[in-house]
């Protein structure tokens, strides 16, 4: 018997604060999306696991993330901070697991794999935010691990990079690369059609 698992990845009030640098556009569509796919598991008695990018205020724990280019940034995510937490929106299932990560992708130096392998679990759902950073590295890290991969593009979401390249533009980039290889590319309502 196959089991999936749902991973929604960094739901933050850092993307959905509009005074932040990293605001995703039009939030409230994906979040819309990213809770219709939590209440689907959450009915069907799937698993959630929600995943959270957490940094130490002094930034020891940040390895190359903030200063990736060889110019150290001011590490953002801090441990405490409002910006680290849920949004308040994102819908919250009994039995959902919480997983802590420092990385973009959510299997490096985390637990997110024992806890799949402990729920027998060969597949997983992926949602949440940035489209082209965190949910594009863990649907390739998943991949590499021989999970199946559904990549719910309009559950995902992204600032934009330029003028000329778009939040839909970032969505359309990424999914076209992992429909090609990595992943299957689905939206929330074909998934959900076919959860039944």
């Amino acid at each position: 018997m196959t089991q999936t698992a749902l991973l929604v990845i960094d739901a933050q009030n850092i993307y959905a604060a509009a005074d932040s640098p990293l605001c995703v556009p039009g939030i409230g569509a994906s979040l819309a999306n990213i809770n219709a796919l939590i209440r689907a598991f959450g009915a069907a008695g799937r698993p959630v696991v929600y995943i959270r990018h957490v940094h130490r205020a002094d930034g020891r724990d940040a390895g190359r993330m903030f200063d990736f280019g060889g110019v150290a940034e001011p590490v953002s995510f801090v441990e405490g901070s409002v910006e680290a937490e849920y949004i308040p929106g994102l819908l919250q299932v009994p039995g959902g697991l919480h997983v802590i990560k420092r990385r973009y992708s959510s299997f490096e130096g985390t637990e997110l794999e024992a806890i799949l392998r402990s729920l027998g679990a060969d597949g997983v759902v992926i949602c949440g935010y940035m489209t082209n950073f965190c949910c594009d590295s863990t649907a390739r890290a998943a991949h590499d691990r021989d999970y199946f991969v559904d990549f719910i593009a309009d559950a995902t979401g992204a600032p934009d990079l330029s003028e000329n390249f778009l939040q839909k533009n970032i969505i359309e980039a990424v999914s076209t690369t992992l429909n090609a290889g990595f992943a299957r590319v689905k939206s929330t309502s074909d998934y959900l059609a076919e959860m039944g």
